[in-house]
């Protein structure tokens, strides 16, 4: 009889016992931490320092007429690109024209004229050697076929330089570059010296880097330099420092300079990005930022591992592009906490979302 009372009670108080190991489970549950995890990588991190600048033109000439003239046709217009050899401009060479054909015929009239003196100072060599006429006869015709020989020298360099002048009413630009003033127009008449046009040169500039003087002990010449500029934004140009001026400007900056050479759409005036590269870790431990969090003891990562979070006391290195060095307390493939790492503690049951890549 007491053996089947002992076996009605159990039957009756075991779905009571199931139902309140069933809600202590699910409390459980419900109070684990959502959190989404990665593996620490490694990767390589730079050492730099960036700044601010501004780019110069090395190469911006001013171009002006050579010789006085009126301006026909102008071909270059401010703004527009131009290259090395390209006709920008036309300027009237009637003048030329006619002093040319002046000069050739007075080349033609002493060429003339010293053929005949070349017949004379012959004639008058041969009436020598029969004694007709005396050697101061023969001595004058040789110098006035002399004179005649230095005549044409000067006529023939006086059409060099008139031709040489009319070449220069066709103005060439001098470079590859850009019109950054247009000046004249057609119908201004221009003395010689006066300036036609502005040319901005894009082959070669040179980046002006101010960085603080406290920076100044970390560079020197020939250290690598990453430049970027807004009007090419898709470009990175790397090159090496050239030169750091010594004297710290009024604002309490260095000027490093860096060239640029060859870089189609890089601007002088414009504003520039420099990296300057100090060095490197070549296999550094990362975790996302996220995963870093302060705590009384310091700076932690919470390593997941079978659903609970382990506090990991960490120091932590370079931070670029949303990840955190950790040089102390983790190692690479290691699973840790990313999103919800703040809500943790040690040893907190955690939920698993997705995964995050740092």
């Amino acid at each position: 009889m007491n053996k089947l009372c002992m076996l009605l009670a159990l039957a009756l108080l075991s779905p009571g016992c199931a139902k309140k190991e069933e809600e202590k489970n699910q409390g459980a549950a419900s109070s684990a931490t959502l959190v989404t995890v990665t593996q620490s990588q490694t990767r390589k991190l730079e050492i730099f320092e960036q700044t601010i600048g501004s780019m110069e033109s090395l190469v911006d000439p001013g171009i002006g007429a050579e010789v006085a003239a009126k301006v026909l046709k102008v071909f270059a217009h401010a703004g527009q690109e131009v290259k090395k050899g390209q006709l920008i401009a036309i300027l009237d060479a009637t003048d030329y024209a006619l002093q040319k054909r002046e000069a050739e015929a007075e080349i033609a009239r002493i060429e003339a004229l010293l053929a005949n003196q070349k017949n004379v100072v012959e004639r008058n060599q041969r009436l020598v050697q029969k004694n007709f006429i005396s050697q101061t006869a023969l001595d004058d015709a040789t110098t006035q076929q002399s004179a005649l020989r230095e005549q044409l020298e000067a006529a023939r360099a006086r059409l060099a330089s008139i031709e040489y002048n009319s070449s220069k009413t066709q103005v060439y630009s001098p470079i590859d570059g850009k019109v950054e003033k247009q000046i004249v127009s057609p119908g201004d008449f221009v003395k010689q010296g006066d300036s036609l046009f502005q040319l901005i040169g894009t082959q070669k500039l040179r980046a002006h880097l101010p960085f603080p003087e406290g920076v100044a002990a970390k560079l020197r010449p020939g250290q690598t330099v990453r430049l970027f500029t807004p009007t090419v934004p898709d470009q990175v140009y790397t090159t090496t420092i050239k030169e750091i001026k010594p004297l710290i400007g009024s604002n309490r900056a260095m000027d490093v300079i860096a060239d640029v050479v060859g870089q189609n759409g890089w601007q002088g005036g414009a504003s520039v990005n420099g990296k300057v590269i100090l060095g490197e870790h070549a296999q550094a431990v990362v975790v996302p930022e996220a995963s870093v969090v302060l705590r009384p003891a310091g700076e932690v990562v919470y390593v997941i591992k079978d659903k609970t979070a382990a506090q990991r006391i960490v120091k932590t290195g370079l931070r670029q592009d949303g990840v955190v060095e950790i040089t102390e307390g983790l190692g690479a493939g290691e699973i840790v906490a990313v999103d919800g790492a703040a809500y943790l503690t040690d040893k907190a049951p955690v939920n698993l979302q997705q995964s995050s890549a740092p």
